[in-house]
């Protein structure tokens, strides 16, 4: 075989490929895979050892809140990818409830000139459904630097709402990419606002109970079969959400979070008070058992953060004054690794959660694989690492995780982004060069 001149090659490390784990050596050009296979003769810009270490598809975690614009004292775009990149993600779609929310052309422009020179890995923005937007949505959700279309359906952080099932239907006739949906039924929130105990974050999962979950999912599954759209649920958190589900994917698609996976209610709230205050909530290990059965049967399609970070003096207020949502983009991959060393989780399927299965879903190009032509993207681990989560490792502006001081096994050694090494060893390299994703379907 010829020599041929690499930009990169890394060496000696298993290789996470469509056809399963192998070891092997892999050739980067012009920010492409360029070859796989034994390449320790051929000439490379830079060459990276990697035995001992796995290398996957670059993690794309498909729903974060970076809070830019409005809310920049939680979190913003550099801060938020910071964060992401230390924890082995590649590339991010961030939602739209911001201030002022991503409801029109102008604001997507604004949030991709934001993120240029700014954010550490790739991106991408959804657009937030509204009553008064339903006629613009065909054409922002074809936008260059757009994941799609998210509805609200029951009241979260900001101001975003699609509470009923008529204004939903108009969303999602005028759409024709898949929708995410937040699935909480807004009418049984307001019903139910009697039941929250002032200082008692415990009883959040009590209002926002697994039928306010359930009620909303039904609707949208029934819309979205009648209508023949694609949706995807997002953070779906109870058995009976999971139940269904599993009995009406033709047209909806799943999300599960790493908290939802990991923590359980009534322990989490004795244990973290108002940091494991989330919508929709951490619920009972019940739930929880259920959410992985989902998962090893093939119901649940990816794994998001749903990183949503909220200051210490924010978090600090009284159960109910204090806001929902947690930061997560940096501990996705880590607990991931960690749920994986003990046995809850192939590496296939870690994959096909964390990269492939987005991909597939929301017709990623250039992303989602390690084969040749692709991008490359790879998040490099040791599936053997101990070590403790602390708040000095920690990226996000909010500075806590309701994970740290958790001792876990597997941890991210690398972020390549298309060619460029973006993190190694827990230290950012160079500088931001994150740029838009492509889709098949936008533009």
């Amino acid at each position: 075989m010829t020599a041929t001149r690499f930009d990169m090659v890394l060496t000696g490390g298993r290789i996470a490929m469509p056809s399963g784990i192998a070891r092997a050596d892999i050739g980067v050009r012009d920010g492409r895979i360029a070859a796989i296979g034994d390449l320790a003769r051929h000439d490379a810009g830079l060459q990276l050892d990697v035995t001992g270490l796995h290398v996957l598809p670059g993690v794309i975690d498909t729903q974060v809140h970076f809070r830019e614009p409005g809310n920049e004292h939680k979190e913003d775009l550099e801060t938020g990818s910071r964060a992401a990149v230390l924890g082995g993600v590649v590339a991010v779609f961030e939602m739209p409830n911001t201030s002022p929310p991503t409801t029109t052309a102008e604001a997507v422009t604004d949030k991709l000139t934001r993120a240029k020179g700014r954010m550490w890995c790739d991106h991408a923005f959804y657009v937030g459904a509204t009553a008064e937007n339903v006629a613009a949505l065909s054409a922002l959700e074809r936008l260059p630097g757009v994941a799609g279309v998210k509805v609200f359906m029951g009241s979260s952080t900001g101001s975003l709402l699609v509470p009923d099932d008529a204004t939903l239907a108009r969303v999602l006739t005028a759409t024709r990419r898949r929708v995410a949906i937040h699935a909480e039924d807004e009418a049984r929130l307001i019903a139910r606002k009697d039941l929250i105990k002032p200082g008692d974050p415990a009883t959040h999962p009590l209002w926002r109970d697994a039928e306010t979950a359930l009620s909303a999912t039904k609707r949208v599954i029934a819309l979205a079969e009648r209508l023949h759209r694609r949706i995807h649920v997002l953070h779906v958190t109870t058995a009976e959400e999971m139940a269904f589900l599993a009995q009406h994917k033709e047209w909806a698609s799943v999300e599960v979070t790493p908290q939802h996976l990991t923590l359980s209610a009534p322990g989490c709230y004795h244990r973290l008070g108002t940091l494991a205050q989330m919508n929709p909530p951490i619920r009972s290990r019940r739930h929880r058992a259920a959410l992985w059965q989902a998962l090893r049967e093939g119901v649940v399609d990816v794994i998001g953060s749903d990183h949503a970070p909220h200051s210490r003096e924010e978090k600090a207020r009284s159960y109910p004054h204090s806001p929902s949502g947690m930061p997560g983009v940096q501990t996705l991959l880590p607990l991931l690794l960690h749920h994986h060393a003990h046995g809850r989780l192939s590496l296939q399927r870690l994959v096909d959660l964390t990269s492939a299965g987005a991909a597939r879903l929301f017709g990623l190009l250039g992303k989602g694989r390690i084969a040749v032509g692709y991008d490359a993207d790879f998040s490099i681990v040791d599936l053997k690492a101990r070590w403790t989560i602390t708040e000095d490792w920690l990226a996000s502006r909010a500075g806590w995780s309701p994970f740290t001081g958790m001792t876990i096994t597997g941890r991210p050694i690398g972020t390549i982004i298309r060619g460029h090494r973006v993190m190694w060893e827990g230290e950012l390299v160079d500088s931001p060069i994150g740029r838009p994703l492509r889709f098949a379907e936008a533009t």
